[in-house]
């Protein structure tokens, strides 16, 4: 697979949707993990993230206009011992709570399938990354409809073990604007991961549509100590 630009990627696609981006720093020190939201409608659109814990959570910026919480308000990332996990719904929960009981990443999400959207039937988007003793891999994930079929949920793990400097790999729910919009397709993107954690997350940011972009997430982990620093913006505090 052809390494290319997140930047150009970002930019080239208008609604990728929600996102994850997983991979390893140039200089080998830090893993890095980004988590952006995006939105058509007002209700996907009145969001900011917050910290909770070690993790985030989603909330309406302007509670009374919120509509239907259920797809939109949760918890993206959340922190277990070594563990760190994001995803785009609340799966987050359904991962930290089966994996604290010894199951697996991908066992945990054998319970879940894509969200109840219909037409669009949104993927479920999940990522996991495992720092320990100075060592870093990670996996991802992505439970969708059988190309538009709820009948049949199609399951994909990926894991990256000992991940290469200065390379990452993106997943998103959507492959780009649409009616119904048309589910991610193929192997997590390999893109190229560069810079401190602010100029990344100002490239993704100003990499995201102008007119659908809400929020994003960025944490570089410090892979020799687990130490780490995070990045949040927020549109509706940006502005």
């Amino acid at each position: 697979m052809k390494k290319i630009s997140l930047a150009e990627e970002l930019a080239g696609n208008t609604y990728p949707g929600r996102g994850i981006v997983i991979g390893k720093s140039a200089d080998e020190k830090y893993a890095i993990m980004a988590y952006f939201i995006m939105g058509r409608s007002s209700n996907s659109r009145n969001r900011v993230f917050v910290e909770e814990g070690e993790g985030i959570r989603t909330q309406a910026f302007d509670p009374s206009k919120l509509e239907d919480p259920s797809l939109i308000i949760y918890a993206p990332v959340r922190v277990l011992g070594n563990k760190t996990i994001v995803t785009n719904g609340d799966q987050t929960d359904t991962v930290y709570e089966l994996m604290d009981k010894q199951q697996t990443f991908e066992q945990a999400l054998r319970t879940r399938t894509f969200e109840p959207d219909g037409p669009n039937y949104t993927p479920r988007i999940s990522g996991i990354l495992h720092i320990e003793n100075g060592s870093y891999n990670y996996a991802m994930s992505i439970l969708k409809s059988d190309q538009g079929d709820p009948s049949s949920c199609n399951r994909y793990t990926f894991a990256y073990e000992n991940p290469k400097a200065g390379e990452g790999r993106f997943i998103h729910t959507y492959m780009g604007d649409g009616n119904p919009l048309p589910s991610f397709e193929g192997e997590p993107t390999l893109v190229s991961m560069e810079g401190d954690i602010d100029s990344f997350a100002k490239m993704v940011w100003d990499n995201l549509n102008e007119e659908n972009k809400v929020s994003l997430f960025v944490r570089y982990i410090e892979i020799s100590t687990g130490k780490y620093e995070t990045r949040i913006i927020n549109v509706h505090e940006s502005n």
